[in-house]
């Protein structure tokens, strides 16, 4: 094990030191990657996260954290601690609320994993919501990608929105909306494509996510053997429109982005049928019957209701049949 300069075997702290304020501290740290980022998130000083690393360390015995680049990586020690705090934190946080839940007096981290569509759409105004009730929640993003049970299971996520939700029977999942595929385009350089023959003629531009994997949309083409000319393709959702605007190229992309990162282009009906894309709510079993994340929960499903509201209400397209609104499902549960 790594030891730190200074750090005496034989002077080793007493881990009855530790308490639920180090045990935050250290998760910070090591999902910040940073002291002064720990110290914001905690909304402490930096000599404060300081003075608590070296507490830790006189508990552990351990580096705890290295120099990596321009910020600091755990230790293996220090990252094994960590998955364990944080499960200890979720423990703790449920023991204080064995009362009642009361979102005022809620303190906690709240991790989602979303990739950029869910990102970019939903996590605004779920941030807004959870912070007019809970003025104490930090909400913390991380990509989803293709989500594994491990990030639910091992990397204290409270809850992953993704259209692949991952399997396990200890994995809850909940459809949340179903979305449909339309045209982007530029209306100034060009026009949406009026029939199949057209939309296949255009030249393209496209997802593929840093796993290599393209959108169920791509995937859905792949399988039917239909082939079309992609010109670029983006690690994103986000980075569509900077492709788009400014040039004679298509991006099919599902219809909620009008009202995000893709608000201002012009919009079409996909001019044949495709798949819907679907939604997913996903989450561990352990936290299924825990008030707060039920809370959570509840708070997203009105996200949910307010965004496809919107969506019915809102923008027409430049060209075509209006887009239908994406279709609600009424909420679901089981195991997956």
């Amino acid at each position: 094990m790594p030891r730190m300069s200074g750090i005496d075997r034989s002077h080793r702290a007493d881990p009855l030191d530790l308490d639920g304020h180090l045990l935050a501290l250290l998760v910070a740290v090591a999902e910040e990657g940073s002291v002064t980022r720990a110290a914001e998130r905690l909304q402490v000083t930096q000599s404060a996260v300081s003075h608590g690393l070296t507490r830790l360390r006189r508990i552990t015995c351990d580096e705890l954290f290295v120099k990596s680049g321009r910020g600091i990586a755990p230790t293996p020690l220090a990252g094994e601690l960590a998955g364990r705090a944080r499960r200890l934190l979720e423990d703790l946080g449920a023991f204080g609320r064995s009362g009642g839940f009361d979102p005022a007096r809620f303190v906690q981290t709240l991790t989602i994993a979303a990739n950029d569509l869910q990102r970019d759409l939903l996590l605004p105004p779920l941030l807004r919501r959870l912070r007019a009730a809970a003025p104490g929640v930090t909400l913390r993003t991380v990509p989803s990608d293709a989500p594994q049970p491990a990030l639910l299971r091992d990397e204290g996520c409270h809850l992953v929105i993704t259209p692949r939700p991952p399997q396990g029977s200890d994995i809850v999942q909940k459809r949340l909306f179903d979305d449909r595929y339309v045209v982007f385009f530029d209306a100034a350089c060009g026009r949406a494509p009026g029939t199949r023959q057209a939309w296949l003629a255009a030249e393209h531009v496209s997802v593929q996510y840093a796993s290599r994997r393209g959108l169920h949309f791509d995937e859905w083409l792949l399988a039917e053997g239909v082939q079309r000319s992609v010109v670029a393709t983006v690690p994103g959702m986000a980075a569509l429109a900077a492709l788009v605007r400014g040039g004679p190229w298509l991006a099919t992309a599902p219809s909620l982005l009008a009202q995000a990162s893709l608000r201002g282009l012009g919009v079409a009906e996909l001019p044949f049928a495709a798949p819907p894309l679907r939604m997913y709510g996903v989450w561990h079993a352990r936290h299924h019957d825990d008030p707060a994340m039920r809370w959570l929960r509840d708070q997203l499903d009105a996200v949910v209701g307010e965004v496809l509201a919107g969506a019915a209400a809102g923008a027409r397209p430049s060209a075509g049949r209006p887009p239908t609104a994406p279709r609600g499902r009424r909420p679901r549960t089981g195991s997956a």
